[in-house]
Formats: C-alpha cells, sequence, structure tokens
C-alpha cells in the first residue's frame, strides 16, 4: 500500500523560502516518478515539478524555474522541494503525487496514481 505525507508548508513572506518534504512508503524511488502539483482557492490543480530518479531527469513548470529545485533522498525514501523567491502567486495547497509503472515525470495531473494529504503554503505580499 502506497502513502505518501507532506509536511513543511507554512506562512512566509514573498521573497522568502519554504522547503516541502514527502515521505513515501510502500514503493521505492527508482521504480517510479514522482512529483509536486499545488491547488490555489478556485483554480484547477496544476503541475509544479516531476522528477525520475531512475533517468536522472526532471520537467518544472515555467511559473517556477529557477526558483524551485525537486530532490530525493533514497535513504529516507523521501522527495523535497526547495522554494526560493516566493511569490504571492506560489499560495496553494501543494500535493506530492507518485506514478506507478511508469519512471516518466509527467506533467499531467491524471498521468499519477497516489497523492498526498496536501499542505498548505501562503506567500504574504
Amino acid at each position: 500500500q502506497v502513502q505518501l505525507v507532506e509536511s513543511g508548508g507554512g506562512l512566509v513572506q514573498a521573497g522568502g523560502s519554504l522547503r516541502l518534504s514527502c515521505a513515501a512508503s510502500g514503493r521505492t524511488f527508482s521504480s517510479t516518478a514522482m512529483g509536486w502539483f499545488r491547488q490555489a482557492p478556485g483554480k484547477e490543480r496544476e503541475f509544479v515539478a516531476a522528477v525520475s530518479w531512475r533517468d536522472s531527469l526532471a520537467n518544472y513548470a515555467d511559473s517556477v524555474k529557477g526558483r524551485f529545485t525537486i530532490s530525493g533522498d533514497n535513504a529516507k525514501n523521501t522527495m523535497y522541494l526547495q522554494m526560493n523567491s516566493l511569490k504571492p502567486e506560489d499560495t496553494a495547497v501543494y500535493y506530492c503525487a507518485l506514478r506507478d509503472y511508469s519512471t516518466y515525470p509527467s506533467m499531467g495531473v491524471r498521468d499519477y496514481d497516489y497523492w498526498g494529504q496536501g499542505t498548505q503554503v501562503t506567500v504574504s505580499s
């Protein structure tokens, strides 16, 4: 059984930084792709970043390129999202997701099979 648990959200001023964590159980990183998505009130869930550790490949949304970095610790089976230079428009609930049976870091919400419960990120201006 796959379980994903996010942590690290909070309130930060514009220009600040946060690091989100996603602890995964039930799968090993090397056999999956994992990603981060976010959903702001009244908006659809959108892609933020995704990674394939086996293929050493990462994808980022244009809106976060150069500011956010996805990484992982295989020993801890934990994925991270380092978010720098945060903007008010980054405010959202952030979800981690796992894509089973494929290692391609897709940008598509529907390509992911398991989801965490989400963690709130609020950036004040």
